[in-house]
């Protein structure tokens, strides 16, 4: 059905239109945006959402879960997808990669299979744009919250079974550019068209710039499970904070980075080569409880996730909370904010032609925030898929 939106202000995000209207196709695509008076007509719906700002949908790159529903735990791909997609359009993602991980190689193949026959079937509310594999080729020493039984040195022969069970739906898979063989299969990776991301490693800082300026083109969760920077051993973290052009992850969720250190970070890389994710797990969005990610159990208290020894594991945070933090902790503009939850991650990922920003041609998948990022209307492809206007 065609819709127009009007009345509202628009963050495309690299420009802001005040007191604008947005037009949709019958097939879900944007055919226009810009000022109400040249908002053509269309035969379907018209929504008022004055007082409100109108937003690319956001893309979640990272996260495994939430609402109490981890991925690859129940062995349903399908029920999982379905359950979290029609959750998460109410903090306004409208696209997201799952994160899997699973004990040995037989395994996750099987779970790749299960998951890529879901999402080709497709399900309502966010859209499943594919899969990021963190790990299993990790380090460790910076395992996070990750059962080290689950951990595997880099195998070409396992990298060449999942790439075959994907079927082209892996984006992006997690390496420790350290472990034996991982410059081969970080290689195999990016010939195949996978984004190679640096995350969980404790290389040092030659390792890491090396990885940074060859297959590695991302980088898992800044500054976690990483090695750190010392002005004499800079690290892992030192080749990230020094890179050309990578685009790095960022938990914005006021627990795993403080303030100060996102601005440390924003610094270096600046809003266009930072995305926000929320590395989230089965306890977003319900209560304190004992919860299960990635072999371990997690036990959440005051919205802080945590393995029995103190190690964060996972998030609790919204994509939208996330933004509201970078514009409020960080003292990042709301356009800025908005662009690194929704254009960057597309960019990063391959997805830009169709995603992350509003433009005619581009689908519309969307959200109406107020301006502290409260979700008040979501659209996947054209489709209202949350309102509470």
């Amino acid at each position: 059905m065609a819709i127009r939106l009007l009345y509202s202000n628009a963050l495309t995000p690299t420009e802001s239109l005040p007191s604008g209207a947005i037009a949709i196709s019958d097939d879900g695509k944007i055919t226009y945006v810009g000022p109400l008076e040249g908002a053509p007509r269309v035969t379907g719906k018209t929504l008022d959402v004055r007082g409100l700002i109108l937003v690319p949908g956001f893309i979640d790159i990272h996260v495994h879960g939430g609402n109490g529903i981890t991925f690859g735990e129940t062995g349903s791909a399908a029920e999982e997808l379905r359950a979290y997609s029609e959750w998460v359009v109410r903090g306004g993602v409208t696209g997201y990669l799952c994160s899997l991980a699973a004990p040995d190689a037989p395994s996750l193949v099987k779970l790749v299979g299960r998951y890529v026959q879901a999402m080709k079937a497709g399900v309502a509310g966010a859209e499943p744009l594919g899969i990021h594999l963190e790990g299993p080729f990790i380090s460790k020493d910076k395992k996070g919250a990750f059962n080290p039984d689950w951990l595997r040195p880099p195998s070409l022969e396992e990298a060449e079974a999942v790439l075959e069970a994907g079927k082209g739906w892996i984006r992006q898979i997690t390496v420790a550019p350290e472990l034996p063989r991982a410059g081969q299969v970080a290689s195999r990776l990016r010939q195949a068209g996978v984004v190679v991301s640096l995350g969980h490693t404790n290389s040092d800082y030659a390792t890491a710039r090396a990885a940074l300026a060859g297959d590695y083109t991302h980088v898992t969760h800044s500054f976690n499970a990483q090695s750190g920077f010392n002005q004499r051993a800079p690290g892992a973290f030192g080749a990230i904070l020094t890179s050309d052009q990578v685009t790095a992850e960022l938990i914005a969720d006021g627990i795993h980075v403080h303030p100060a250190a996102m601005k440390v970070l924003l610094r270096c890389l600046g809003t266009d080569r930072i995305a926000l994710i929320t590395d989230g797990m089965a306890g977003a969005g319900l209560q304190d409880g004992s919860y299960n990610l990635v072999g371990q159990t997690v036990t959440v208290k005051d919205g802080h996730a945590s393995l029995a020894d103190g190690t964060i594991a996972g998030s609790t945070a919204r994509l939208n909370e996330c933004v509201r933090n970078i514009h409020q902790l960080a003292g990042v503009s709301l356009p800025d904010a908005v662009k690194m939850a929704s254009l960057i991650p597309a960019r990063a990922m391959g997805l830009a032609k169709r995603l992350g920003n509003l433009s005619p041609g581009k689908d519309a998948s969307l959200a109406a925030i107020d301006g502290n990022a409260n979700v008040r209307l979501t659209l996947v492809r054209g489709k209202v898929v949350y309102s509470s206007l």
